[in-house]
């Protein structure tokens, strides 16, 4: 297998292929979720700008390419996940924890005790997937102008790698 390398994004980064990525990635669940995602109000400015002020981690391949990328947000006590895609010819590789291993070292280095994410109700795959990383789930979230649960909200220790399957 090809050797993976995680980094941070910075200046000078294509930031327009990140949000390409995440388009790509995320294009499954348009007939799936209500309301849309999020992804929907990304521009490759607002990517430039998230990995300036936050946090954007790229996992290249020994050439180069770009195979997945995850956000980071910090607040009040927690380190936010978000906006994690892995292409699909990498998954099933381990990226996802190896994006999540970083997200728990990182909030550890900035002093935050928990990685926070939210998951959509319709991905129930997706829900299992963090979970087996140790993530649990701790409440149930509406979207505006929704009255039932659209997204749940999931927390893991920061200090805790995610468990090998």
């Amino acid at each position: 297998m090809a050797e993976l390398v995680l980094r941070q994004a910075g200046e000078g980064d294509d930031f327009a292929a990140v949000l390409t990525l995440v388009q790509e990635c995320f294009a499954y669940m348009e007939a799936r979720i209500d309301p849309p995602s999020s992804m929907h109000r990304l521009t490759v400015a607002s990517v430039r700008d998230h990995a300036l002020a936050e946090e954007i981690w790229l996992c290249e391949d020994e050439a180069g390419a770009l195979a997945g990328c995850v956000f980071f947000t910090r607040e009040p006590g927690r380190l936010y996940v978000g906006k994690m895609a892995v292409r699909p010819d990498f998954r099933g590789r381990g990226l996802a924890r190896l994006m999540m291993d970083k997200a728990g070292e990182r909030a550890v280095a900035l002093g935050l005790p928990l990685l926070e994410l939210e998951v959509r109700i319709e991905l129930v795959e997706n829900q299992r997937t963090f979970a087996q990383m140790g993530f649990v789930k701790t409440s149930e979230n509406a979207h505006e102008g929704y009255d039932r649960p659209t997204s749940i909200t999931m927390q893991r220790a920061a200090a805790s790698p995610a468990a090998p399957r």
